[in-house]
């Protein structure tokens, strides 16, 4: 392993968001997806982010991530407030800080794995770290696969290309939205696997949409969010916990509803 801290416990915060507010629309159409949410993400951590549908869980990933920008309130990763930054800036601040990972895996059809997983690392002129490399490989259980292209691999497979394509430019997090919402239970094992290996043994910082309890029993953390707010949160979940409090949230979503 090269230049990466080893162990998983915290070492300051690796993003944070200050006073967040995201509307969409205006006057009576106006939505509120964020409503003033304030949270330190720290690094060594495996975040989950929860919620009923429309809490805007994606939407304070998104503006975490720099894909989206906050009406109000700003936004910083490793030490950097996003609010003010130039296009230019915002670009670069995702190609050398920010990996991510998504549901549809997002990877070139025509290039292998190994062109796959080096592709942010090419377009950015950067060289590789070989040792780093060989490590996230064996660490993702790919190198058998390298010269393989997609369709030639099962979903599992290639979403680990895709863990293992956010991990190989060393960000300072990792945003991962729902990304074993396409996977069966066992491929789910396998990414969730590698991503809490990469939290361990790496030192990683990720943060982790997801609406699976499954899924989210694998964090440290999970920060629950309803119409906006951040209204619970949970360490060293299980997922019988993870299931009660989701339903109190549902529960809750119903009856303002009705």
């Amino acid at each position: 392993m090269t230049e990466q801290p080893t162990g998983g416990a915290p070492q300051g915060v690796a993003a944070s968001a200050h006073d967040l507010v995201k509307t969409y629309g205006s006057e009576e159409a106006e939505v509120r997806a964020l409503d003033g949410v304030t949270v330190d993400l720290m690094k060594g951590e495996f975040t989950a982010i929860m919620g009923p549908s429309g809490s805007g869980k994606s939407t304070l990933m998104h503006c975490l991530a720099a894909l989206d920008t906050p009406t109000a309130g700003d936004a910083v990763v490793d030490g950097t407030g996003l609010a003010g930054l130039k296009d230019k800036a915002l670009t670069s601040l995702r190609r050398e800080k920010i990996g991510f990972v998504f549901q549809a895996f997002n990877l070139i059809p025509t290039l292998t794995a190994q062109e796959n997983i080096l592709l942010p690392m090419d377009l950015a002129g950067r060289k590789v770290d070989q040792e780093w490399f060989d490590a996230v490989i064996e660490a993702v259980g790919l190198r058998p696969r390298l010269g393989h292209r997609p369709n030639e691999m099962s979903g599992g497979q290639q979403q680990r290309v895709a863990c293992a394509r956010a991990l190989v430019a060393k960000p300072s997090i990792v945003f991962a939205d729902e990304p074993t919402g396409n996977l069966d239970s066992t491929s789910s094992a396998e990414v969730l696997g590698f991503l809490r290996r990469s939290v361990d043994e790496f030192g990683q910082t990720i943060v982790m949409v997801t609406h699976d309890p499954v899924a989210a029993s694998w964090t440290d953390r999970i920060l629950f969010l309803a119409d906006g707010k951040i209204v619970d949160e949970l360490r060293d979940p299980d997922r019988d916990t993870i299931l009660e409090r989701m339903g109190a949230l549902q529960d809750a979503a119903a009856r303002k509803a009705g």
